[in-house]
């Protein structure tokens, strides 16, 4: 029988659906990550104490923690290293990273490189193929190849390539946002790494044409790539009545460059609309001295917690996310589920999920003028953009993660015939 390793640090929607996807061909063996929730934690002495003494504070943990479930598939085993990532959380959560002057970016790559070197020297043994992620896979890979093991890579982002490209011609036209460009600053090592991750994997999976041609862009043959969108979380959000009148744009992710947030705040000042209102919902990483110009209408809720996203979407006449460099925008899907239309541009993933103008609208990269246009049209036609979010809706509700499930289990079964 074919055995299957699946190796994630962190854990996500599509690394635990690509679990089901090959437990389902009945390939899976083992999965492999950091921290895992056990939702049983909470029911002892002290869990239901904490549940009725501070309810809200427990409801919430729970729900930011379920994100690291995961449910182990029937006849294979999990195993989690944690310590690193506790120590992490705990670094960041205290801030003590920054007063020792530790970039949280730091920790993630230390935590990842150090759980892609425990896996390579533990998670080999008797096993065909691997599955694994961008950044945690290059010593498992170079390991795996000497014993002869399929690998199987998965690249949820932009190749590096193309993405530091992007991000040094944005340095050039903003030089003082320059240092928020984080493709742009990689360490050689990491570079290196995922470099070796691509070489290395015999069939890669992406979930946008954006990622694809990234790959190809590098001369990674067509027929060793496969693009399947992931699927919308239509179970967990859900359209809801919008509380008031105010004509809202909503952007959520991290307030970046990368993400094209500065060409929103230019195209929403300049538009001026009346009763209106911009909001951000994510960490702010632009400087605090250049985001003030923008702070007439708009506003910044910082993080919140995932359990509370769908009311901030249900808020929104429109989700907008000009991202100039992503794999695929969770984001958009989240915002159809809950029956909002979008505006986005083909480095998101946009053209793989909606058709411009039937659930929202596409524009390119950079491009303030449309995102004026765009959202002026949006302003002046409610009816039709109603229209557009039932229809956005409707998509998510074909953009199954039952659908991404059978198209992955079909490709690895081909792939190991």
């Amino acid at each position: 029988m074919t055995k299957i390793n699946l190796i994630h640090p962190t854990g996500n929607p599509n690394a635990r659906n690509a679990a089901l996807a090959i437990s389902d061909l009945g390939m899976l063996n083992t999965i492999a990550t950091t921290f895992i929730y056990n939702p049983d934690i909470l029911d002892n002495h002290i869990g239901r104490s904490l549940k009725r003494y501070l309810p809200e504070i427990t409801s919430r943990l729970e729900k930011e923690l379920s994100r690291r479930t995961w449910i182990t598939p029937e006849g294979s085993k999990i195993y989690d290293y944690p310590w690193q990532e506790i120590f992490r959380i705990f670094l960041v959560k205290t801030k003590l990273s920054q007063k020792l002057g530790i970039k949280d970016k730091d920790l993630v790559d230390w935590m990842v490189a150090s759980f892609d070197r425990h896996v390579a020297k533990h998670h080999l043994k008797n096993i065909d193929a691997l599955y694994a992620y961008e950044d945690g896979a290059a010593d498992t890979f170079t390991a795996a190849k000497q014993r002869g093991i399929y690998c199987f890579y998965d690249l949820p982002i932009a190749f590096h390539a193309t993405s530091r490209s992007i991000q040094t011609e944005e340095a050039e036209l903003f030089p003082e946002l320059a240092s928020t460009m984080m493709a742009v600053h990689e360490p050689e090592w990491k570079i290196e790494h995922k470099n070796r991750e691509v070489e290395l994997a015999d069939h890669i999976f992406v979930a946008s044409s954006f990622t694809q041609r990234s790959l190809l862009d590098i001369g990674i043959p067509h027929f060793k790539i496969t693009v399947i969108p992931y699927g919308a979380p239509i179970n967990y959000f859900e359209p809801r009545p919008k509380q008031d009148s105010i004509f809202r744009a909503m952007f959520a992710g991290q307030v970046s460059t990368r993400k094209g947030a500065h060409y929103l705040l230019q195209a929403w000042q300049e538009l001026r609309l009346p009763d209106s209102e911009l909001l951000l919902v994510g960490i702010n990483q632009l400087p605090s001295d250049w985001l003030a110009k923008y702070s007439d209408r708009v506003r910044m809720t910082g993080s919140v917690p995932h359990s509370t996203l769908n009311e901030y979407y249900s808020s929104a006449n429109i989700f907008v996310f000009p991202s100039l460099v992503e794999g695929f925008g969770l984001v958009l899907l989240e915002a159809m589920a809950c029956g909002i239309p979008i505006i986005t541009t083909p480095n998101t993933a946009g053209s793989d999920i909606i058709t411009d103008g039937v659930e929202g609208f596409i524009i390119q990269i950079r491009d303030v003028e449309a995102i004026k246009t765009k959202l002026e049209w949006c302003y002046s036609h409610p009816q039709e953009l109603a229209e557009m979010g039932k229809a956005a809706r409707q998509r998510a509700e074909q953009l199954t993660w039952e659908t991404y499930r059978q198209k992955l289990a079909m490709v690895i079964r081909e792939k190991l015939e």
